[in-house]
């Protein structure tokens, strides 16, 4: 495992939240090691939206469930205020977990059926004993339904009462109970309809906004990222490829994975649908048994002997624009 590179984005003391050389990795039915999230280096400012980007199956999901310990990291490290989170007793963990907080992909499968939407959002609220008493408690629920934008009407309801978005939204108002510092996102959106997507999007950035906490956006639609994001990461195969604030990396992509994700994004402009557009050639490598060298190499057009025998280092290429790539 290589040392934590020069060119992590964030120096420890200015990264709310940040990793190094993190990896996950499960073992599968037939004893194979399956290797999720590699030796994955970054960090989070207070207040900032890092959005991470990559095909199904890259590792997004995991690196933001390990980050927050809800699954344990096989190797490295991940910090919160720059003191070590990752073998942190329970009992001392259980003071940091009510500062970072997650919003799940399936708004249905992530609330109880058997729960009112004030027992739902008032869960964290009881847990962590912040109101003194159950009419208080039942204050704080409606306000914080009133802002996620969930009729105080509804209180007593339950999860199939309601359509995808609200119960999005209350997933949101769960998740900000407790006033978290950083809230990471799991394609929040994926699972809704497109007319839905835009509100909880804008709701989303309103909250960042008006609380002003960091969030790790995790997602695989790039035009989604661009609206909400200030910086993005892009993922491959449970690798970092590149990471860069969201303008810098939209105008001047540098490893060949982004450029092909930025081709793939359907474009507005009618008379330019009909451009040819690159596309990725050949499957996904297997995280059971990953290439050698470089991850992308199999689907690069770009590849040379170097990728095939050496993994690249993340070098930064000046702005807070880092890649890893031997094209470089």
């Amino acid at each position: 495992m290589s040392e934590p590179s020069a060119a992590t984005e964030q120096k420890s003391g200015e990264a709310l939240l940040r990793c190094e050389n993190l990896t996950k990795t499960f073992l599968t039915n037939k004893k194979q090691t399956l290797h999720a999230v590699t030796d994955v280096t970054l960090g989070i400012a207070a207040g900032e939206t890092l959005a991470l980007v990559g095909e199904s199956g890259c590792g997004k999901s995991t690196l933001g469930r390990t980050l927050l310990r809800l699954l344990p990291a096989t190797s490295g490290s991940v910090y919160f205020h720059d003191v070590e989170i990752t073998g942190m007793p329970e009992k001392a963990f259980k003071a940091v977990r009510p500062h970072m907080q997650m919003v799940f992909q399936d708004p249905y499968a992530s609330l109880d059926p058997r729960m009112t939407v004030r027992d739902i959002i008032a869960e964290p609220l009881k847990t962590y004993h912040m109101c003194g008493s159950k009419e208080e408690t039942t204050e704080r629920v409606l306000e914080l339904m009133e802002k996620t934008g969930v009729a105080g009407d509804f209180l007593y309801r339950y999860p199939h009462q309601f359509s995808g978005g609200q119960r999005q939204r209350i997933g949101i108002a769960r998740a900000i109970a407790l006033n978290p510092e950083i809230l990471v996102c799991d394609e929040p959106v994926s699972a809704l309809d497109v007319s839905v997507r835009s509100q909880i999007l804008n709701l989303l950035k309103r909250l960042k906004e008006e609380m002003n906490h960091a969030s790790l956006f995790i997602s695989h639609d790039l035009s989604v990222v661009y609206f909400i994001a200030d910086r993005v990461a892009v993922m491959f195969l449970g690798h970092l490829c590149e990471i860069a604030p969201k303008e810098e990396l939209y105008a001047r992509p540098l490893h060949p994975y982004t450029g092909f994700l930025l081709n793939a994004i359907p474009k507005t402009d009618p008379h330019r649908r009909d451009e040819e557009r690159r596309l990725l050639q050949g499957e996904i490598p297997s995280p059971v048994n990953p290439p050698s060298g470089c991850c992308f190499r199999t689907r690069c057009p770009y590849a040379t002997d170097r990728c095939r025998e050496e993994i690249p280092e993340m070098r930064d290429f000046g702005g807070g624009h880092m890649a890893a790539c031997h094209c470089l």
